[in-house]
């Protein structure tokens, strides 16, 4: 790909994300929302896509929102969408202060507050305790269960954890390369996610409901979460093709010149998924976990 945009990639994929989130943990979550106006930290909440679509699914009605991402790219990115996907979910948008906003109609009200923090040092600044906290796409990347302990210390007691998309160890594409080819790429990719300094689990999924235990979280409900993108009569949907060219990005940030792969047959296979994609051919499956966990 020409340039990488994380915020773009995390655009990319709410389409991806909207069909892979479990409807099962989802509906438990809305069915055990507190009456009152929900207060709600999300660790890792990137560009803020999480709340549109909670919106959009009326999982939210009354909230006080709160998005921590340590990268000042995404918050940046968060503060200039909000006042678009407000007007196009016909919501009246204010900005009462810098990294704040209020997103209302007769029926709805969220206040949400943009921090640019590690999410480990928000949590060391004991903040207001919440009543739901939501972690999507994020366990997978952390040391388990230390990580996990610490952020339901955010949480009230009997508060609700959402954690979404947590990666459980398959990745598929398809068509073949070559075969043999392909089984030690995906080995190895997986193997630099068990690697990665900052700690992280290729089986993230099956392990976290051993973490829940150990975290002192009681596990209410659990679903895959799959990934599965393909084309329509040679088109992805939405803006699933740059999706898709960020995966390959991702496995060549990983692995180029990686010493149990040959460098000429890693780049011609990375050309080839490319070609692929660019045909409307590649299809990308990754098998992932939704918990729904109480203190």
């Amino acid at each position: 790909m020409n340039q990488f945009s994380f915020p773009h990639y995390l655009l990319a994929k709410q389409s991806v994300d909207d069909r892979a989130l479990n409807q099962h943990v989802l509906s438990e979550l809305k069915a055990r929302l507190p009456q009152r106006p929900a207060r709600i930290i999300e660790l890792g909440g990137g560009i803020g896509s999480m709340i549109p679509r909670l919106l959009r699914w009326d999982v939210l009605s009354q909230a006080e929102y709160v998005l921590v991402d340590e990268m000042p790219e995404n918050t940046g990115y968060a503060a200039d969408w909000i006042p678009r996907w407000g007007t196009e979910l016909g919501l009246e948008v204010a900005s009462p202060a810098a990294g704040q906003f209020e997103v209302q109609d007769s029926a709805r009200r969220v206040g949400i507050q943009l921090v640019t923090d590690d999410i480990f040092h928000f949590i060391q600044q004991n903040p207001q305790p919440a009543d739901v906290l939501i972690c999507h796409a994020v366990l997978d990347l952390l040391p388990m269960p230390g990580s996990l302990q610490k952020m339901l210390c955010l949480l009230k007691p009997g508060g609700l954890a959402w954690l979404t998309i947590n990666f459980d160890g398959v990745t598929s594409l398809e068509p073949a390369i070559d075969p043999e080819l392909d089984r030690l790429i995906e080995h190895l990719y997986h193997r630099s996610m068990d690697e990665r300094p900052t700690g992280g689990d290729s089986q993230s999924g099956r392990h976290l409901f051993g973490h829940i235990h150990a975290a002192g979280g009681r596990l209410l409900a659990a679903g895959a979460s799959d990934w599965v993108v393909h084309a329509v009569d040679g088109k992805y949907p939405h803006d699933e093709s740059y999706f898709l060219e960020c995966i390959l990005h991702f496995f060549d940030e990983s692995l180029s010149g990686h010493p149990q792969l040959d460098a000429e047959k890693f780049a011609s296979w990375l050309a080839a998924r490319r070609g692929q994609v660019a045909r409307g051919e590649l299809v990308y499956i990754a098998h992932q976990m939704d918990f729904l966990v109480t203190r």
